[in-house]
């Protein structure tokens, strides 16, 4: 009993030992990482990051070429807007937890950034540009939907890349589905049946639940740019996306949904 005060003492000291030591949670290097390090971590989920001090500016000659390449973006939350309850109410967005686990961020996109009179233009051409994610609602509701940034036109004003570019644009949403997926009645676009009832043609009633076809949505992007640093190149910043939900090749309601969530990319001249 007379040890019981000095282990106390020994356990608080080794527990402020480690929290001193310890700090805060810092990003890491994926580059200086082995598949060891990463494999079942999440860390290849994760965007890198730059530190709060890149606050530079990196100007730009507009006859010049340049690519914006290694684009990351990383979801961090999801609302999908509900209908409202009574008609004299808005639809609000309701925040969803992300059911995807380590699949949900785009990476090494790339396109190009032009440099006009009018300001910057981006258009993307590549990249690990597209991820199936389903969120969970707090009803119980499952949301899938496929995050892209296909295809994606965005602008901002000015003539240099800063923490004050904001780049908009729309890009292409494709299906979540593909032509040979089938339903749980064997329904498909290329594959499988056409109608859930038998040798009845398409055309009856139900048209709208039976027949499937491939649908494109389109979304709104917004790239946020925080942090610069010119010496690199490097890019960190925020993204807000809009887009639609699946729609079960064309058979359900469409629904918005919004993605936020961190970004990362380097300027480069080419």
């Amino acid at each position: 009993m007379r040890f019981r005060p000095l282990l106390a003492l020994v356990l608080a000291l080794c527990l402020t030992l480690v929290s001193a030591c310890s700090g805060g949670a810092k990003a890491v290097d994926r580059a200086n990482l082995t598949y060891e390090d990463i494999h079942n971590t999440g860390l290849a989920n994760d965007c890198p990051t730059l530190p709060d001090s890149a606050r530079g500016t990196i100007s730009l000659d507009p006859s010049a070429r340049y690519q914006l390449k290694e684009i990351c973006m990383h979801p961090s939350e999801v609302f999908v807007k509900g209908e409202p309850a009574n008609k004299r109410q808005e639809a609000q967005f309701v925040a969803g937890k992300i059911l995807t686990r380590f699949t949900s961020s785009l990476d090494q996109v790339y396109g190009d950034l032009s440099v006009t009179a009018g300001g910057l233009s981006f258009k993307e051409l590549g990249g690990i540009d597209f991820q199936p994610i389903t969120v969970l609602l707090p009803g119980g509701e499952e949301v899938p939907f496929t995050f892209s940034s296909k295809e994606l036109l965005a602008s901002s004003d000015g003539t240099s890349f800063s923490t004050s570019t904001d780049l908009k644009g729309k890009y292409r949403a494709p299906s979540y589905r593909t032509s040979n997926f089938l339903d749980p009645k064997g329904r498909g676009l290329t594959t499988g049946y056409s109608s859930a009832v038998g040798l009845v043609p398409a055309g009856d009633e139900f048209t709208g639940e039976t027949v499937k076809r491939y649908v494109d949505g389109t979304g709104t992007m917004d790239l946020s740019i925080t942090k610069v640093d010119p010496s690199t190149g490097e890019f960190a910043g925020v993204f807000t996306a809009i887009q639609p939900s699946d729609t079960d090749m064309g058979t359900k309601a469409v629904v918005d949904v919004k993605i936020t969530g961190e970004l990362y990319g380097r300027l480069e001249q080419v």
